[in-house]
This record gives structure tokens, C-alpha cells and sequence, in this order.
């Protein structure tokens, strides 16, 4: 298991990369505005996105009561509850939008510096521990940039920290049908995955009940993480999905905390 320095160095080299992303670009270029894949959300909603929640995570893990207060302020206010922040973005220039994420991201870095890995951090569903929190924002990083890679044509090279993200998306599993009212089917799913480096990555998602799994996903590491973030299609993958419990995990499937996601449509014509 990772510890929390590790974690947080895995974070911060993923801030890294979505940072050499976003750098270049001015306080007035039109790319700020371009639309991503999210539908409704530009570039800049994107970077305010992480701004916002990084900043978040560093009040959940300092002061949890106000954290506790911010939740119930933002879940209690009409229309949508991401308005908020994303209209902060919005009023704002790329320079002082990137200014607010990089300031969020280093008070966040700094919160969980020392923190305990048994801590319980509060969030907007059931609290997480450390570790997971940590994990969860690296995920949402990752994810998040994705959009923005994929709205300004930037290639990314994947690296072996999607670990974290397969790793969550597999231990999503349950919330991904809870999110939908549903109980997760009885059943086991092994999931092999080819790492960016060419390790092979293997977990078992639910219980077989003492026998072999029946079902199972394989293939690249990469596409499996892009699946589970509701970043693509299983359908523009070459994930080999069999069986019948795994192909109704993969239809659902989603790695982050809240409602469930919208996916996106398949850009593949069928054969």
C-alpha cells in the first residue's frame, strides 16, 4: 500500500502535467473558452473545477465543521450546485484562474502533508480515508485534464500513477450501482490490466463466494482508467469485457463520488 508522501508526490507530478498543459496559455487566449468533451464546461470550467475542490479538500482535512457548513450552504442552494464556483472562473482571466488553482493546490499539499493515514476525511458522500482522499483527487485530476487534453488536441503519455486511478475505479464498483439505486450483482470480475510501463496490474472486483470468477475485463490500463472516468466509451476501447456480470459493471461504471455520470457516446459506427 502506498503511504501518504508517496501519494502526494504521485498528486503533484499529476498537477505537474495538466499545469504544462495550461501554462502556456495567456491571460486572454481564446483556448480558456474552448469547449471540452463535458458538455456546457470549457477549459476554464475544468481548471476551476480542481480549483475549487482542492480547496475544499484542504478545509475538510483542517476544519471539518466548516467544511460540514460549506456542504449543507452548497447542497441547499437552488439550481445547479457547481454554478458557483464554476461563474468564479468564469469572471476571472487565465492568469488569476490558474493563480486560484495553483494556490488551492499547494494549501490542499500542505494539509495532508502530515496527516495520519487512518484519518477520516469528510466529503460529499461518505467520508474516505487519507489515503483514498488523496487518491480520489489525483483521479479527479487526471480525469479532468483529460478533458482539457482532448478539447486542446495535447497528447498526454500515460504513466504507471494510473494505478490509483484503475484502483479506484475497481473499488468503486458498489457505489457505482448505488449511485443508481442498485445493489451490485453477486458475483466476481477479475480485471487485468497492461500498465504503461508493461506491468500487469490484476484485482478481483466483488466475491466469488470461495469460487473462480466468472466474468472479467482486460486490456489496457489506460483505456480501462478512461472507461471508469466516464472519459470514453467501452466501445471505442479494445477493452475485452466477458461475461454478462461485466459488461453490466462496465455500462455503469464510474470511479468518482455523486450522481451518476452521463458517459459519453461512442464515436465508433457499428459494424
Amino acid at each position: 500500500m502506498a503511504t501518504v508522501p508517496e501519494l502526494l508526490a504521485d498528486l503533484d507530478a499529476e498537477f505537474d502535467d495538466l499545469h504544462a498543459v495550461v501554462a502556456p496559455l495567456g491571460a486572454t487566449a481564446p483556448q480558456w473558452d474552448r469547449a471540452t468533451p463535458a458538455e456546457g464546461w470549457a477549459v476554464r470550467d475544468q481548471i476551476s473545477h480542481l480549483a475549487y475542490f482542492d480547496g475544499a479538500g484542504r478545509t475538510a482535512m483542517v476544519d471539518p465543521e466548516a467544511f460540514a457548513a460549506s456542504v449543507d450552504d452548497l447542497l441547499g442552494a437552488e439550481g445547479d450546485p457547481m454554478e458557483v464556483h464554476l461563474a468564479r472562473g468564469r469572471a476571472m482571466d487565465g492568469d488569476d484562474l490558474r493563480t486560484w488553482w495553483e494556490g488551492a493546490h499547494r494549501s490542499m499539499m500542505e494539509a495532508f502533508a502530515h496527516a495520519d493515514p487512518t484519518t477520516r476525511v469528510p466529503w460529499y458522500g461518505p467520508s474516505m480515508g487519507a489515503l483514498s482522499f488523496i487518491s480520489a483527487r489525483l483521479m479527479e485530476t487526471w480525469a479532468h485534464g483529460q478533458d482539457v487534453a482532448d478539447a486542446l488536441g495535447v497528447e498526454r503519455r500515460p504513466t504507471d500513477r494510473l494505478r490509483h486511478v484503475a484502483h479506484l475505479g475497481v473499488r468503486a464498483r458498489p457505489f457505482s450501482y448505488a449511485a443508481r439505486a442498485r445493489e451490485a450483482p453477486a458475483g466476481a470480475i477479475e480485471v487485468a490490466l497492461v500498465a504503461p510501463s508493461g506491468a500487469r496490474w490484476t484485482w478481483v472486483a466483488g466475491d466469488a463466494g470461495g469460487g473462480a470468477a466468472t466474468a472479467s475485463v482486460e486490456g489496457s490500463a489506460l483505456e480501462f482508467c478512461l472507461v471508469v472516468t466516464q472519459r470514453r466509451n467501452v466501445a471505442d476501447t479494445s477493452l475485452v469485457v466477458t461475461g454478462d456480470l461485466a459488461e453490466d459493471w462496465i455500462a455503469v461504471a464510474q470511479a468518482f463520488a455523486g450522481p451518476p455520470g452521463p458517459g459519453r457516446p461512442p464515436t465508433r459506427r457499428a459494424d
